[in-house]
């Protein structure tokens, strides 16, 4: 007889509050399980989630499933400007395709583009926390953890400064179409971002292309209609997931790491005592509560994962979140060590599918996480927090702090 799943309701609010508890019933209970309200097989264990993100029988492009059953998330066709400009972006293609969109992205993305934003990253940095002004009480995630990456990517962009505050909506309805309880609302809302973020990219292309800069965009445009280049719809749509990963990421582990480290007074105590440990615990913030907990690609042929038969076309969850605390891989995986070494976390991913915008987003939370060792030692949590509820990202709604 199989063994029971443990209760599993990712959409709960007792699930965003501490999804951990369920994640090692999982892991020790049944690490590979399907659940039918997700439609997906999921699994659990680092050695497993590790090995499929190498394994080629697997795949982000879906294929017709066996047994007919449509996939999960929009189907083809039921939102134009979603397939137009998300579906063919780098995070949703294979092979050869992909391997080439990752080329040019990765050379757009080159690390001394990265690197020149350093200074521009400390002042916007500095000028947040200034925010934190001891006996105020501030929302952490919406006055600096959000405004931080934005501001960057914006910059790398070249985005219009007077036109930055369209970003992070465009990105949340966008987004949240990844989640398994989006409903007819979130994917109208979705498609008209879709919309209105391409257009107004198509916008900027074109003036780019008149008119270089030093800037992402322009780089970009460079490659338009090249032998090996892009398409006018595959730069719109892998700028459109620069622009929301560039910043989805980084909001997210900002809130979530702070939170750990007000949680955890010894590892707090222990930073401050050593600044030079800041990248050190960047990697254990993004180890410990990640911000992104369900990556999910489809089988390309009919198989077998730990006992658990899996059609073709079947969907398969690899749960970050739970690998990322399997104590076959980490020893104490929920103690928060900021000392960790080895720290093989999987935050960004792996293999073919490592996130590109992962050197960015480890400079942004160096540089924030450094400006903020000033304000840190004397910082409280004030009301309780508020995780956002979801599955495949995890992130705080608010987090608010007495400095």
């Amino acid at each position: 007889m199989a063994a029971s799943v443990p209760a599993f309701e990712p959409y709960t609010e007792a699930f965003a509050a501490d999804p951990y508890p369920v994640y090692a019933a999982l892991r020790e209970t049944t690490p590979v399980f399907r659940s039918e309200a997700l439609g997906m097989v999921l699994v659990t264990r680092y050695r497993d989630v590790r090995r499929l993100l190498t394994d080629r029988r697997f795949g982000r492009t879906s294929v017709p499933r066996a047994d007919g059953r449509p996939p999960p998330g929009p189907l083809p066709g039921e939102l134009p400007h979603w397939d137009r400009w998300v579906r063919v972006n780098l995070l949703e293609t294979e092979g050869e395709t992909h391997a080439r969109l990752r080329r040019l992205l990765g050379g757009a993305l080159a690390p001394a583009r990265i690197q020149a934003l350093a200074g521009s990253i400390e002042a916007i940095a500095t000028a947040l926390v200034q925010r934190l002004e001891p006996g105020s009480e501030v929302d952490f995630v919406s006055e600096i953890a959000e405004p931080l990456p934005v501001s960057v990517i914006a910059e790398l962009f070249g985005w219009p400064p007077d036109e930055i505050g369209t970003l992070r909506p465009w990105a949340a309805d966008i987004v949240r179409l990844y989640e398994k309880d989006a409903t007819a609302e979130d994917r109208r809302r979705a498609d008209e971002a879709a919309r209105a973020f391409g257009e107004r990219l198509i916008a900027l292309i074109e003036e780019r292309r008149r008119r270089p800069r030093d800037d992402l965009v322009s780089a970009l445009a460079a490659r338009l209609d090249a032998a090996d280049g892009l398409s006018m719809d595959e730069l719109v749509a892998n700028s459109i997931l620069v622009l929301n990963a560039g910043h989805e990421a980084t909001v997210n582990a900002a809130g979530n790491g702070l939170l750990a480290l007000l949680r955890h007074p010894d590892a707090r105590r222990a930073l401050l005592a050593a600044p030079a440990r800041v990248p050190q615990a960047i990697e254990e913030m993004l180890r410990y509560d990640s911000p992104l907990h369900l990556f999910h690609r489809f089988a390309g042929e009919d198989l077998e994962i730990g006992g658990v038969s899996v059609a073709r076309g079947e969907a398969v969850g690899l749960l970050y979140g739970a690998a990322n605390r399997d104590p076959e891989a980490f020893p104490e995986p929920d103690r928060f060590d900021i000392g960790r070494h080895p720290n093989r976390h999987l935050a960004f991913g792996a293999a073919t599918h490592f996130c590109l915008g992962a050197p960015l987003a480890r400079l942004e939370l160096r540089t924030l996480f450094g400006a903020l060792l000033g304000r840190l030692g004397a910082m409280e949590l004030g009301e309780a927090p508020e995780y956002r509820t979801g599955l495949v990202f995890r992130g705080l709604q608010r987090l608010v702090v007495r400095p």
